[in-house]
C-alpha cells in the first residue's frame, strides 16, 4: 500500500463524499491485506516530483491537513505497517487505534528528508518533544505496544478486532451533534497551543455562541425534555 499521487486524489475525493453525505457520522480510515501503508512509493513519488509532475495531486496533498481537521471523525485503524507518510498522514486524525501487528516510523531521516503534513507539530502533541525528537532522528520503528504505551496510537486491539474496534470509536463521535463536532476539532486545531488564554475563550465563546443557535442544539434540549433519544440528523433537515 505504497502512497502515491493518485491515491492522494482518491482518498481526498472518497473523504469529501463522506462529509457531503448526511448518512455517513464518521470516517473509518484502514488499509488492505497485511500493511496499511508502506509510505511514498520511491518510483512513482520522487520521479514526479523530479520531473515536476503531479502539480493538482499536490495541491490535494498540501491540503490534507485542513481537510482532515475540517472533516467529521476520523479514525486510523492501523492493520499494519505506517511508515513514514504513511503515518504522518494520520497524525492530525481524531483517532489512532493499532493492531497487535502495527508498526510505526517516521523515517524521513534515513533518505535525506524531513518529515510534512505537519508532523513536526502533531507528533510531539502526541508524543511530546523528546519521544519526538527520537523517533524523527533516529527513523526507528516500533511495535504497538510501543505505541500505545508512548500515546502514539490511542487504544491497542487484535487484527481480528481492529475494525470493529475502529468502528466503534467512530460512532460514539459521529452520533453527537455534526455541528458541534466540526467546531470542537476547529477549537482544538486552534487552541491546543495557543498561549493566549483570553484568545482562547474568545474562539470558545464565539463558537458557542454559534452553536446555541444550531438545530441540533435545540434537539438535544427537546430530546432532554421529553425524555427521548435525539434525532440529530432530523434536526439538521430542519435547518
Amino acid at each position: 500500500n505504497a502512497w502515491t499521487y493518485q491515491m492522494a486524489a482518491e482518498l481526498a475525493d472518497a473523504i469529501d463524499k463522506a462529509n457531503a453525505d448526511d448518512d455517513v457520522i464518521a470516517i473509518v480510515f484502514t488499509g488492505a491485506g497485511r500493511g496499511f501503508c508502506a509510505g511514498a512509493d520511491v518510483a512513482d513519488v520522487f520521479k514526479a516530483q523530479a520531473d515536476n509532475r503531479g502539480g493538482s495531486a499536490r495541491a490535494r496533498v498540501g491540503s490534507w491537513v485542513d481537510m482532515v481537521r475540517n472533516s467529521k471523525p476520523m479514525v486510523a485503524a492501523v492493520n499494519g505497517a505506517a511508515i513514514g507518510l504513511g503515518l504522518t498522514q494520520i497524525l492530525p486524525m481524531d483517532m489512532i487505534v493499532a493492531s497487535e501487528d502495527a508498526k510505526f516510523s517516521v523515517r524521513f531521516v534515513k533518505m535525506g528528508l524531513v518529515p510534512e503534513l505537519a508532523s513536526s507539530h502533531f507528533l510531539p502533541l502526541r508524543v511530546g518533544f523528546g519521544v519526538a525528537s527520537e523517533l524523527m532522528l533516529t527513523g526507528k520503528t516500533i511495535g504497538a505496544d510501543e505505541a500505545l504505551a508512548l500515546r502514539l496510537a490511542d487504544k491497542k486491539t487484535s487484527r481480528d478486532q481492529l475494525l470493529t474496534v475502529a468502528r466503534q470509536c467512530a460512532k460514539e463521535m459521529g452520533e453527537n451533534p455534526q455541528a458541534a463536532l466540526r467546531s470542537i476539532k476547529q477549537l482544538l486545531s486552534v487552541n491546543t497551543t495557543e498561549t493566549d488564554v483570553a484568545l482562547v475563550q474568545k474562539r470558545e465563546g464565539e463558537a458557542l455562541a454559534v452553536a446555541y443557535k444550531s438545530p441540533e442544539h435545540k434537539e438535544a434540549i427537546a430530546a432532554f425534555l421529553e425524555k427521548r433519544q435525539p434525532d440529530f440528523k432530523a434536526a439538521r433537515g430542519r435547518s
